[in-house]
């Protein structure tokens, strides 16, 4: 008998993946009303491109259902509502770091490709849509890292925009003390964005964390303990200041356009609000600096999937259709300062005039490099946040050496378990 119950468990698993996937493919067809689900819109873009889908398609409207504004919290509620197979969310807002993660668990449905014109999007962007060589999602926002300066009080001390770390450290020590004003902040509050800061400045030294493919740990003691250090020292000599412990991407973008920062690292949807800000025409942007020129970014923004568990699939593919074409991501970033993922737009003169800082963009997206497609990514996320938290955090005791080995440990263990 116990030779058995392999047999006959094989044949209630096929018997029960047949029956899903037959519920997939009836659910693919179907149409009507659709949820979008997405991170707060917190420049109040959104509904407006919702509305103009609403006009045209009554009986397929739209509504928009938004999650909190930090990336992980985003994630937890989404993973809770995919992991009960409910059918409440249709077209799935991701962080371009979720796809593999959201791929292999089966969350989201693969797209075909030729249904969109990724030829003509930013090539390493559409490379955050792909997994195993499928396409799971299509990009509608980019995003690369951009350092925010007060250009006045630079060219009240006669500095050019800092391209190193030390030129940083310099002019931040500078204008801190003449100005009384804090130095630099990013993003230093224990989460993905701190995750994202520090591998920045690992990246900025020349070194990475992970391989492209998310399947080996190559980072090496000194570029991560270089990276480490650049953050550290910084808090300890006090241009950055510790209140940005506790900074996510709101509190460090009113923390610059309040005028209580001199430079800042943030994403580009940052820029709008600065110009209608106590510093308007008082700021610049430019690439992250690094340890010996500019630095390299990581690659941020968002792309659209399906929900596997969905009943409106039809409808929600031509919506993804709808909000990536070209004439919605001028929009996307004319009223809401986000970053588009169609190449054409960075060099249009009329946005140039409006968005003077687009051609620094586009060279810092096709120089930023993709988070790893490991489909453990947020483990990695955590172990990395929490030991750079740690290190950040008085009295500095640990030494940059040993959190960089801990760190690489626990992240050999996450990789050794995939």
């Amino acid at each position: 008998m116990r030779r058995l119950i392999p047999v006959v468990l094989t044949v209630l698993l096929v018997a029960g993946c047949s029956a899903a996937g037959s519920q997939q493919t009836e659910r693919f067809g179907g149409t009507g009303p659709f949820t979008l689900v997405i991170g707060r819109d917190t420049t109040a873009y959104l509904q407006p491109l919702l509305d103009r889908w609403n006009q045209t398609h009554p009986e397929e409207r739209v509504s928009l259902l938004e999650l909190p504004e930090a990336a992980d919290e985003q994630r937890a509620q989404m993973v809770a509502n995919l992991q009960a197979g409910s059918d409440r969310y249709d077209v799935l807002g991701l962080d371009v770091v979720w796809t593999a993660e959201f791929a292999e668990a089966g969350w989201i449905l693969p797209l075909d490709r030729a249904m969109f014109p990724l030829d003509r999007f930013l090539p390493p962007v559409v490379d955050t849509a792909l997994y195993r060589g499928k396409l799971w999602a299509v990009p509608y926002t980019s995003n690369a890292g951009l350092l925010y300066y007060r250009k006045d009080l630079l060219a009240k001390e006669g500095f050019e925009a800092p391209k190193t770390w030390a030129e940083l450290r310099k002019q931040a020590r500078t204008l801190r003390t003449k100005y009384d004003i804090g130095g630099y902040a990013g993003q230093f509050l224990a989460y993905e964005g701190l995750t994202v800061n520090f591998t920045e400045a690992v990246q900025s030294a020349g070194g990475q964390i992970l391989s492209p493919d998310g399947t080996s740990v190559t980072m090496d003691v000194a570029s991560a303990k270089a990276g480490l250090d650049f953050l550290v020292n910084g808090f300890r000599e006090g241009w950055i200041p510790p209140e940005s412990l506790s900074f996510k991407e709101e509190e460090s973008r009113l923390a610059f356009q309040e005028g209580r920062l001199a430079f800042a690292r943030n994403w580009p949807h940052a820029y709008g609000p600065a110009t209608l800000s106590s510093v308007a025409d008082k700021f610049g942007v430019t690439r992250l600096p690094g340890l010996n020129g500019p630095g390299a970014g990581s690659l941020g923004g968002y792309n659209l999937a399906v929900s596997a568990f969905s009943k409106r699939q039809k409808s929600a593919t031509e919506f993804i259709r709808y909000f990536t074409s070209l004439e919605n991501q001028r929009r996307v970033l004319a009223d809401g300062s986000f970053p588009p993922v169609w190449a054409e737009l960075y060099d249009d003169p009329d946005l140039i005039k409006r968005f003077p800082y687009l051609p620094v963009l586009k060279q810092s997206i096709l120089s930023a490099r993709p988070r790893p497609a490991s489909a453990n990514y947020n483990q990695v996320s955590l172990v990395i946040a929490s030991a750079v938290s740690n290190a950040l955090t008085p009295p500095f005791e640990e030494a940059g050496d040993d959190v960089v080995a801990s760190m690489k440990g626990q992240l050999n263990e996450i990789i050794r378990v995939r």
